[in-house]
């Protein structure tokens, strides 16, 4: 039995991780960093100087901003500064208008904004941002969580100066969580105490719900639900919807839509990813609201657990991780048991580990849909008792093992790839 005080570290991790979010949260960090600076700095900046870490850069290259219309760095860097409040953390944006994208449509024609690579560093999560007026210059740098500012400072005065591991590290470490543990607390913990995690439900499928009714990206999930030939194809079931739902969720955030989603772990795509497909199961088969709470509680913090070590950036795309998560809880309310569930994540591993992460974009609605897809299979196999074996790939006896395998070619294993998929990026038409 998990101890009260244990239980109560553990919801305090899953509210820091799981957050609104309006966009993706690359940019939209680079957003937050920029109205931080720009408010230390205490006027609008005259020109803004921007390092960032290349999977930073990579993941905001091809991104629609909410509320814009348009994509990428620029358009986010100078909202930031025009009408980005820090205190909304990655909601930002939220108070943008018509107006202030046409301000910063000629912020961006003044050439006031310059963005380059950060180079000489390990965190693949880093922000520097220099706002300077007249003979007034503020820095702000973001590092190691897209939240999380680990220096600021104006002329010369330093305001915060703290490494970036110091923020939540030592807790995440002192919980020594595996699967057992995220497993128990999500099935035995006091309901009163997780509930709060069916606003992960309310937020996720209103996006699902509205991109459905709307035209966002490349209108994946509507294409599953929608014309005849898809429906002769795919049918009218649970399958599908969880498909479309999850991906309709996703073509409206990768398309800058200015809709909130709940995020897990950094990413809006994960916490759709670990939210709707666990939700539409629930509802098209008539689970009661206490399986849901626990189920998305195993999900959520399934991703959260996995995401401690394979880091918030890798190469890997994180829909493998988060469509893990979601085969917990689809799992969960199918009947299983702990030892089904491992038998879920085993076979997800077993099976999208490599795929890579090339940005966020509207066709990360695929990954999302491959991911969850096979988060299906993976429970219903899991459900016959099936399983990957130990003598097969990166499976281990202990699934816990198999956890650190996948993390360690994502984190590890992988930086060669991210290179080469950045290089291959900044290669196109789009320059930064």
């Amino acid at each position: 039995m998990i101890s009260k005080s244990e239980r109560e570290q553990i919801i305090a991790l899953i509210k820091r991780e799981v957050v609104p979010a309006i966009g993706c949260t690359e940019p939209i960090a680079v957003s937050l960093c920029v109205a931080k600076a720009t408010e230390i700095l205490g006027t609008r900046p005259e020109k803004i100087s921007v390092l960032l870490s290349a999977n930073i850069l990579k993941n905001a290259m091809g991104v629609g901003i909410p509320g814009t219309g348009m994509i990428g760095l620029p358009i986010a860097i100078a909202l930031g500064a025009i009408v980005g409040k820090s205190e909304y953390q990655l909601e930002v944006l939220k108070d943008l208008t018509p107006e202030s994208v046409e301000e910063g449509k000629r912020m961006i024609d003044s050439q006031a904004i310059d963005i380059s690579l950060k180079y000489g560093i390990e965190e693949k999560l880093y922000i520097e941002v220099k706002c300077s007026a007249g003979n007034d210059e503020a820095t702000s740098i973001i590092s190691g969580g897209h939240t999380h500012f680990v220096y600021i400072s104006r002329n010369n005065d330093i305001v915060l100066n703290e490494k970036a591991s110091e923020e939540g590290d030592v807790q995440e470490e002192e919980l020594e969580l595996n699967l057992q543990k995220v497993y128990d607390f999500a099935t035995t913990s006091p309901l009163e105490e997780i509930s709060f995690i069916l606003e992960s439900k309310r937020l996720n499928k209103s996006a699902a719900e509205r991109s459905l009714n709307g035209h966002y990206g490349h209108e994946l999930g509507k294409t599953l639900m929608g014309a005849k030939n898809e429906k002769d194809i795919m049918g009218n079931n649970t399958f599908t919807h969880i498909l479309s739902y999850t991906s309709a969720a996703c073509d409206a955030r990768m398309a800058g839509a200015m809709i909130p989603v709940m995020s897990n772990s950094g990413s809006g795509n994960q916490g759709i990813a670990a939210t709707l497909p666990v939700v539409v199961y629930a509802e098209d088969n008539n689970k009661s609201e206490e399986e849901l709470i626990r189920a998305l509680t195993l999900s959520h913090l399934t991703v959260i657990y996995i995401k401690q070590s394979l880091g918030r950036l890798s190469a890997l795309c994180g829909c493998v991780v988060a469509a893990t998560g979601g085969s917990c809880g689809i799992t969960y309310l199918m009947g299983g048991t702990y030892q089904n569930v491992v038998y879920a994540v085993q076979n997800m591993i077993a099976n999208l580990t490599g795929m890579i992460c090339d940005g966020a974009k509207p066709s990360c609605a695929l990954k999302v849909t491959s991911g969850v897809s096979t988060a299906v299979f993976s429970a219903i196999m899991a459900m016959e008792q099936k399983c990957v074996t130990s003598v097969e790939g990166i499976i281990e006896d202990n699934v816990d093992l198999s956890i650190r395998n996948l993390t360690r070619i994502g984190s590890v294993g992988m930086n060669e790839t991210d290179k080469v998929v950045l290089d291959i990026m900044t290669h196109k038409s789009c320059e930064y």
